[in-house]
């Protein structure tokens, strides 16, 4: 019965593409975005479900970059360590993030999941560097190691429950 509940929202991603294995790349990504990364076990259902081996979900996974098989935090924060950020100190806006969030060395994730940190090599924001963007969504630039953690407190405060900051509603 847990194996049900669990697979529910991906048969429901089977069914949207109608179980159609030319669709694999949209049905990994549907999955990953319900779950924030694409678990073994159910990678290997997709594969069954699809009738084609486990090998060829593996294969297509791993071979996009943008498939992670750990799982990442609700705002993922992408900190540009291209040439113009790097040279405008980008490393002490990681090493600031990493202290407000308490990652120890090589962890990227924090263990409430709401953040996950990575490097990337460029945003195309190179006139705003230092440069971050968080979820894809919204760039930051022109970022000192403060006002990377100021962004960073304004989520936590924003996430705490019953938290009813000024203006929100």
């Amino acid at each position: 019965m847990e194996n049900a509940r669990t697979f529910e929202k991906v048969c429901a991603i089977l069914n949207e593409y109608n179980h159609n294995y030319y669709q694999l790349i949209p049905i990994l990504e549907a999955v990953q975005e319900e779950y924030r990364y694409l678990p073994e076990e159910v990678m290997a259902f997709i594969a069954i479900s699809l009738g084609i081996s486990p090998a060829n979900v593996f294969g297509v996974a791993s071979f996009y970059s943008h498939f992670t098989f750990t799982p990442k935090g609700k705002y993922v924060i992408k900190v540009c360590d291209g040439t113009a950020c790097h040279v405008k100190k980008s490393a002490d806006i990681i090493k600031a993030m990493e202290e407000q969030l308490e990652l120890q060395t090589g962890q990227r994730t924090t263990g409430d999941m709401l953040f996950t940190i990575e490097t990337v090599s460029c945003l195309g924001a190179c006139g705003l560097a230092p440069a971050i963007v968080i979820n894809d969504e919204i760039v930051y630039g022109l970022l000192t190691p403060e006002k990377a953690v100021k962004l960073i407190k304004d989520i936590q405060a924003k996430e705490v429950p019953g938290s009813n900051e000024p203006g929100e509603h």
